[in-house]
């Protein structure tokens, strides 16, 4: 319905650089997310609002209704690339916040009388402007404006994250991880300065990216022990904390964490463990975990480090089924804190973030 409605505006992108952009973006997020190391969620979110960005300042539009449906229509393009990479539509949902408080402060100062929508984002009508397109020249110079604002606060969301490092761990802690986090790993390297820490990290198999976790906390002069996946809940008696990354904060204040943080959160709460997650806001969603199927949730990868292939790279039998998620589902009463750019707060205060970040009507963008 969306992309109709684009089709009768006319609000496809006009300019062959953007589109070209468009397009290598959604080939990355066919082919490369879920790398950690080339294409993390900090990238993803970057260069989503990035390209955003440009389709507002460069692309053709004369009222703010034309502009929410080009930018609404091609971040449904890109969420689409990648269903279980949940930053894109999060920061497609941010760009058309910023958007609709743009246009609600432009009318409120009296510059135009602004457009019209409807709850469901449908185009009404325009109210009469004193100058039409002086106001939009000023809207969309407002809107970039705000834009970069977005992106200076994704810039700066790990430092504002690792700033707290000191105030959640205590010297003499023991700490289990599980993988490889590139924002959980600089928050205990921050702690590691001041305080005297011992860090457990599970290698997270089958891809064993606790391997990398363990020795860049070991060159920082950190005390590290690496275990192997099984040996969490008999070492979780010895843990003071657990602190995990995640791929998404999901509306309900669960997490799309990687495999194997469901049996560490577990366990921790058997042993009444606190688990503390890290995250940016960058990766809160407004969907909850009962909206997605597993192949919208999940990424499947390759079972061949899990079983023996047979010669030739098959499976010793075509009937044979090895699923390989990359994704954990953790509900929220396994959760005890989330620490975030904007502060720490406890998974039943994350509706209250979700109204300060999206707007209602957007939390459904297709």
């Amino acid at each position: 319905m969306v992309l109709e409605m684009a089709s009768a505006f006319g609000q496809e992108v006009d300019d062959p650089g953007i589109t070209d952009r468009i397009e290598k973006l959604t080939t990355r997020l066919k082919t490369e997310s879920g790398e950690k190391d080339s294409f993390n969620s900090y990238e993803v979110a970057f260069q989503t609002v990035s390209l955003l960005k440009d389709i507002v300042s460069e692309c053709k539009w004369t009222t703010s209704s034309e502009l929410l449906l080009l930018v609404r229509t091609q971040g449904i393009r890109l969420m689409a690339a990648q269903p279980s990479e949940v930053v894109v539509g999060n920061m497609v949902r941010r760009v058309l916040k910023v958007i609709k408080d743009e246009e609600e402060t432009v009318g409120a100062t009296g510059e135009s009388g602004g457009s019209r929508l409807g709850r469901s984002g449908m185009y009404l009508g325009v109210t009469p402007m004193k100058s039409e397109a002086g106001t939009q020249k000023n809207l969309r110079v407002d809107i970039v404006e705000a834009l970069d604002e977005l992106i200076s606060e994704l810039e700066t969301s790990i430092e504002n994250i690792i700033a707290q490092a000191l105030e959640h761990i205590h010297s003499d802690e023991v700490i289990l991880t599980a993988g490889h986090s590139r924002t959980v790993e600089r928050f205990l390297r921050q702690a590691g300065r001041k305080r005297f820490i011992k860090v457990i990290v599970a290698e997270c198999a089958p891809h064993f990216q606790g391997h990398k976790m363990a020795a860049a906390l070991n060159e920082a002069g950190i005390d590290v022990t690496l275990i192997t996946d099984s040996a969490v809940f008999a070492i979780m008696s010895r843990v003071n904390k657990v602190i995990l990354g995640t791929h998404s904060i999901l509306a309900d204040g669960g997490l799309q964490g990687i495999a194997g943080s469901h049996m560490i959160a577990l366990a921790a709460s058997h042993h009444s463990v606190p688990l503390v997650v890290v995250s940016a806001m960058y990766k809160l969603s407004p969907q909850f975990f009962r909206s997605y199927d597993q192949d919208t949730f999940n990424q499947f990868h390759s079972p061949e480090k899990v079983f023996p292939l047979a010669e030739g790279g098959s499976l010793i039998s075509s009937s044979l089924q090895i699923p390989c998620p990359l994704f954990d589902y953790v509900p929220p009463d396994l959760v005890t804190l989330f620490i975030s750019n904007i502060g720490g707060h406890a998974p039943s205060y994350v509706y209250r973030l979700l109204s300060d970040l999206y707007h209602p009507d957007d939390y459904e963008l297709e």
